[in-house]
């Protein structure tokens, strides 16, 4: 085969499997082995959880970078740029780098065929060798026990917070699903957890292997106070830490303590942790933008505990106007859930058609569940054919809320990245 371009490649790993989810480590694991990339010359931190694990592995890469430490971050699923997923210090892989590594696993795994995101784990961490990165933080991609990540052996594991989401997978029951985003927890190796009412599987998946489980509100806590919150934690010698009178950031707090007791553990916080963390972002989470006189806020909440911290979020901010929602969701989520949360601060509802994935909810299913909740849809179709609706219909002053799946702010960031920079402003 001769694939010279990065969409080539992708174009054929779309199609190079039989199945999109094949969960197992056996196939991926003699692949890395026949690559050496088993045993990396580098800590290893593994970020699992059903949200806010994307804020949680940014977090610890930022830290550690303002540690002038060299950092491979890996992250699932992109919004625009597949090279977004392999970073190497804040900076996303070349094409060629990208291409290189699939051709390197393409020749090694030889008869074993890889799935899409085996390829893209294996590929992460064949550039963070050529890289001779000092950390590597990965970030699951679906459970934990058998993820690709998973055949590496965590020096530090983080569990976020655990919820109902995926459960043709993992179950839906959350003592199941803990103990699957349990498995990335190591022998003698810290686990940090991060949900204020984790399931009893965690703790005891952390004493069967004897692993050193570091719990939110036990062994680290924050705190809020007006515009400032507090923090603290132990280090690697188990001395407690403590940091004040740091500016509120804009990603969640959970995950962003959680990182900063990984980043104490490893004796690595910067001098100017606090500032990090206040600047710290992340595309599609609470991302801010303001068009033609509206306030733009896009998040990749999909599930009802998402939705439920997208509700808090929005309720902090004070509005004037009227709220507008452009929401499109997959099939396979709790839609019901989800969209019931956001009825306490939605106006007027738009349902965007992400009818050309497979998995996408059909816009009479969307239509059909916000009925069931006493919702009228104003709209529907493609999202630069709801952005054109909803600004037909609102005025400055108004809020336009764009979530529902990563695919859904995919759209949209493709679509305000076309517009004219001085009708966009991001803030």
């Amino acid at each position: 085969m001769n694939l010279t371009s990065l969409q080539a490649w992708l174009s054929w790993l779309e199609q190079s499997h039989p199945r999109e989810i094949d969960l197992g480590l056996e196939r991926i694991r003699e692949v890395a082995s026949r690559l050496d990339l088993l045993k990396p010359q580098c800590r290893v931190i593994t970020v699992a959880g059903t949200n806010g694990k994307g804020s949680c592995v940014t977090a610890i890469a930022a830290l550690l970078q303002a540690a002038d430490k060299r950092v491979g971050l890996y992250t699932s699923p992109h919004l625009l740029h597949y090279n977004e997923r392999i970073q190497v210090d804040g900076a996303p892989a070349t094409d060629a780098e990208i291409c290189q590594a699939f051709a390197a696993i393409r020749d090694a795994a030889n008869e074993i065929s890889l799935t899409y995101f085996e390829y893209g784990t294996l590929a992460a961490l064949y550039v963070f060798r050529e890289r001779a990165v000092d950390f590597m933080v990965l970030e699951v991609g679906l459970g934990g026990r058998l993820d690709a990540v998973n055949i590496l052996d965590a020096d530090i594991a983080v569990i976020t917070s655990i919820a109902i989401d995926h459960q043709d997978w993992l179950g839906s029951d959350r003592e199941v699903i803990g103990r699957e985003k349990a498995g990335i927890i190591r022998n003698g190796k810290p686990v940090i957890s991060v949900d204020p009412k984790p399931p009893l599987s965690i703790a005891a998946a952390a004493a069967e292997v004897g692993a050193n489980l570091l719990a939110v509100n036990q062994d680290f806590s924050f705190a809020v106070d007006g515009n400032v919150w507090s923090w603290q934690g132990i280090d690697g010698t188990g001395e407690r830490l403590q940091w004040s009178n740091w500016p509120l950031p804009h990603l969640p707090l959970p995950s962003l303590a959680a990182a900063l007791q990984a980043v104490a553990l490893l004796g690595e916080v910067p001098d100017n942790a606090g500032e990090v963390l206040a600047n710290v972002r992340l595309p599609g989470r609470f991302q801010r933008l303001n068009y033609l006189g509206r306030e733009i806020i896009l998040d990749v909440a999909h599930n009802p505990a998402a939705s439920a911290y997208f509700v808090s979020r929005l309720q902090q901010l004070p509005i004037a106007g009227r709220t507008f929602s452009a929401v499109g969701m997959m099939s396979d989520k709790d839609r019901g859930g989800a969209l019931a949360n956001m009825t306490a601060v939605v106006d007027h509802w738009f349902v965007v058609d992400l009818s050309f994935l497979e998995r996408a909810a059909p816009v009479a299913g969307l239509t059909s569940d916000l009925e069931k909740l006493g919702q009228k849809v104003n709209g529907s179709g493609d999202f630069q054919a709801c952005l054109s609706l909803i600004i037909d219909q609102s005025v400055p002053g108004d809020r336009i809320v764009i979530w529902g799946s990563f695919f859904t702010v995919a759209a949209a960031l493709s679509a305000f990245h076309n517009l004219d920079q001085q009708e966009r402003v991001q803030e």
